[in-house]
C-alpha cells in the first residue's frame, strides 16, 4: 500500500507541475522554450532576457509560450504576464488572439522627429507598406539628431523617407547596424586600461583616486547631477558585497549621448567603469541598455568578451552583466531600472532606503550614468584642474549637449558647462536652420521645461535653470523655431509621459492623461491645468510625475501670445 501511495503522490505531482496554476502548459511550446533557453540559468533574474529570446523568435509571445515559460521558470503565470504586458517591446498575445505581421516599423513622434515630420512619415508608411507590414508610432529612439527616424526591425533609419524605409523593408535589411569603433586591440595600444591597472598594481590608492574624482566636481551625468566622487565614497562606507548598476536607458526625448560616446570609444567608458569598480570595492557589474539600442548590444558583447577573454593583466576582474531593457522610459529612473534588473516591471521605489544602501538584490549600489564613467580615466590621467579649467559664466566642467532640431549642425557637442543656447547655436551648431528664426528651446529634453528665446543668455549647467522652472537633466537640448508652436510642443511631451507612466502613483497615472486632453483642446483651461499639475508635482512618487508639468507650466508662463486666441 506505502508503495502504492508513493506512486499515486508523485504521480499527481507530475501532473501538478504540467498544470501550472491552472493553464495546462503546452508540450511542444515546453520543448521550444527549454530549446531557446538551453543551458542559461532560469532565475527569476533572467526573466526579462528570457522574454525577449521568444519575442525575437517569435515576434511575439503568445499564451502558450508564456504559460511554458513560467513552467520552466518556476514562477506563477500572472507573475510572468505582468512582466511581459509592462513592457512596449514585448508583443503579448492572448488565446484567440491574432498575432501581428512578422515584421514592424517603428517611427519616431517625439519632439525632434515631430519637428522634422514624422507623423507626415507616418501616414504615407501606413498607406504604401500593406498589410503585412506593422507601423508603429513609439517615442524617442534615441536618434534625434537624425529626424525623423524609422527602426525597421532592429535596423535604424535615419533622416526616413518613404523611400528609404520601403527599401529597407523589400530588401529584409531589419538587422541592426554597428559602426566602427576603437575596439579593445587599438584601445590598448593607446594605452587603455593603463590607469586601470595602476590601480590594481598599488601605484594609485583608493583614497587618492576618490579625492581626485571629488576634486574635479564631475556630477552624475544622467540628470540627477549628484556629485560623483562623494558617491562612490558613500556606497563604499556601506558592509559589502557591493554591487554596481550602470545606467544606459537614456529615453530622455532629446537626449543621445551615450549612445555616440559607446559607438565610437567603448572601451573608455568600460575602464572608468572598472576603475569605479576598483574604488568601491564591487564584487559584481550590471549593464543595463536600452533596447532600441540593439546595434550598441553588439558592439558591448563582443567587446566585453574580448575583454574578458584576454584581460589587459592578471588582476582578476570583476564580473559584467550585460542586460537588456524593453522599452519602458521609465527604467531610467535609477530604482526602476534596479527593479527591471531584477526581472520585475520597473517600477520606481518609494526612498528611503536609497540604493546606494539598499539596492540591486538588497545590497549597497553603486548607480552611475555612462557617460558620468566615460570621463573618470581622463580625469584621473589629465588631473581634475583639466575638468575644472573649462566652462564659462561661472561655471567649471564641460557638458555634453545632446543638440536636435532647428539648427543646421544637431549632434553632440562638447561645449564648456554654462555656454548659453544662443553660444551653444552660433559657436557649435552653425546657427539656425535656412527660413528659421529662433523661438524657443528644451534646455533639458522633455522633462527640462521650455523657454523662449529671449531668454538666451542663461548659462547652461546644474541648479541654473531652477529659479525659472527648467533644468537642465542629461543636457538634451530641442530647439524649435518661429514656424513651431510652443503649446503643441508642450502637448507633445504630456503625451509622452502618459504613455510613459508606470501607473503604480494615481498623480501621474491620472493626471498627464487628463492633463494630455486637456491639451488638446484649442482653449486650454489654465486653472484646472495648473491644479493638476500641483497634484503630480506633490505628490507623485518619481520624478517623471514630478517634472511631466514643466513643459506645459512653461508654455503658459513664456509663451502668452499663443494663448490670446480663443
Amino acid at each position: 500500500m506505502a508503495a502504492n501511495e508513493a506512486t499515486v503522490d508523485i504521480s499527481r505531482t507530475k501532473k501538478k507541475r504540467m498544470v501550472g496554476k491552472g493553464r495546462l502548459v503546452d508540450l511542444a511550446a515546453l520543448d521550444e522554450i527549454r530549446i531557446l533557453l538551453g543551458d542559461e540559468p532560469r532565475r527569476k533574474d533572467l526573466l526579462i532576457e528570457h522574454l525577449h529570446k521568444i519575442q525575437d523568435r517569435y515576434h511575439h509571445i503568445s499564451a502558450k509560450h508564456l504559460v511554458a515559460l513560467a513552467h520552466e521558470m518556476n514562477l506563477s503565470t500572472a507573475e510572468v504576464y505582468e512582466v511581459a504586458t509592462f513592457y512596449h517591446h514585448f508583443d503579448v498575445i492572448k488565446e484567440n488572439e491574432t498575432p501581428p505581421p512578422p515584421l514592424t516599423v517603428r517611427v519616431c513622434e517625439s519632439v525632434s522627429c515631430d519637428l522634422a515630420g514624422s507623423g507626415e512619415l507616418m501616414n504615407a508608411l501606413k498607406a504604401g507598406l500593406g498589410d503585412g507590414v506593422r507601423v508603429q508610432a513609439v517615442p524617442c529612439v534615441g536618434r534625434c539628431e537624425k529626424a525623423p527616424v524609422a527602426v525597421v526591425g532592429q535596423n535604424p533609419i535615419d533622416q526616413a523617407t518613404t523611400e528609404s524605409v520601403t527599401s529597407a523593408v523589400e530588401n529584409n535589411k531589419t538587422e541592426a547596424k554597428t559602426t566602427d569603433y576603437l575596439g579593445y586591440g587599438d584601445y590598448c595600444k593607446q594605452d587603455g586600461y593603463r590607469t586601470l591597472e595602476a590601480c590594481y598594481d598599488g601605484t594609485k590608492d583608493i583614497e587618492s583616486v576618490i579625492k581626485t574624482m571629488e576634486d574635479s566636481g564631475l556630477r552624475g551625468l544622467g540628470g540627477a547631477g549628484f556629485p560623483a566622487g562623494l558617491k562612490w565614497k558613500i556606497v563604499r562606507g556601506y558592509e559589502g558585497p557591493r554591487l554596481m548598476a550602470v545606467n544606459i536607458d537614456e529615453g530622455e526625448p532629446g537626449t543621445f549621448k551615450d549612445r555616440y560616446y559607446l559607438e565610437r570609444d567603448p572601451h573608455r567608458f568600460l575602464e572608468g567603469m572598472l576603475i569605479a569598480a576598483w574604488a568601491v570595492e564591487i564584487d559584481e557589474i550590471y549593464i543595463y541598455l536600452r533596447d532600441e539600442y540593439a546595434g550598441i548590444r553588439k558592439i558591448l558583447s563582443q567587446e566585453l568578451e574580448r575583454l574578458q577573454a584576454n584581460p589587459p593583466f592578471s588582476h582578476p576582474l570583476p564580473t559584467i552583466n550585460l542586460r537588456r531593457g524593453a522599452g519602458a522610459y521609465i527604467c531610467g529612473e535609477e530604482s526602476a531600472m534596479i527593479e527591471s534588473i531584477e526581472g520585475k516591471r520597473g517600477m520606481p521605489r518609494l526612498r528611503p532606503p536609497y540604493v546606494a544602501e539598499v539596492g540591486l538584490f538588497g545590497r549597497p549600489t553603486l548607480e552611475h550614468n555612462m557617460e558620468t564613467l566615460y570621463w573618470v580615466r581622463e580625469i584621473l590621467e589629465k588631473g581634475p584642474e583639466w575638468f575644472t579649467s573649462h566652462g564659462r559664466h561661472g561655471r567649471k566642467g564641460l557638458r555634453s549637449f545632446s543638440v536636435s532640431g532647428r539648427v543646421k549642425k544637431p549632434g553632440v557637442h562638447l561645449a564648456p558647462a554654462g555656454i548659453t543656447i544662443r553660444e551653444l547655436i552660433d559657436e557649435y551648431c552653425g546657427g539656425m536652420q535656412d527660413g528659421h528664426e529662433f523661438y524657443g528651446y528644451f534646455p533639458g529634453g522633455a522633462s527640462g521645461g521650455i523657454l523662449p528665446a529671449s531668454m538666451d543668455d542663461i548659462p547652461l549647467d546644474f541648479d541654473t535653470l531652477n529659479e525659472y522652472g527648467c533644468f537642465i537633466g542629461s543636457a538634451a537640448v530641442m530647439i524649435f523655431s518661429h514656424k513651431d508652436s510652443a503649446k503643441d510642443l508642450a502637448l507633445n511631451a504630456m503625451k509622452f509621459f502618459e504613455d510613459e507612466s508606470c501607473g503604480q502613483c494615481t498623480p501621474c497615472r491620472v493626471g498627464t492623461a487628463k492633463a494630455a486632453e486637456l491639451m488638446e483642446k484649442e482653449k486650454w483651461d489654465l486653472e484646472l491645468l495648473e491644479e493638476l499639475a500641483s497634484v503630480m508635482e506633490d505628490a507623485s512618487i518619481c520624478g517623471l510625475g514630478q517634472a511631466a508639468p514643466n513643459p506645459l507650466r512653461c508654455a503658459v508662463k513664456y509663451f502668452p501670445e499663443e494663448f490670446k486666441r480663443g
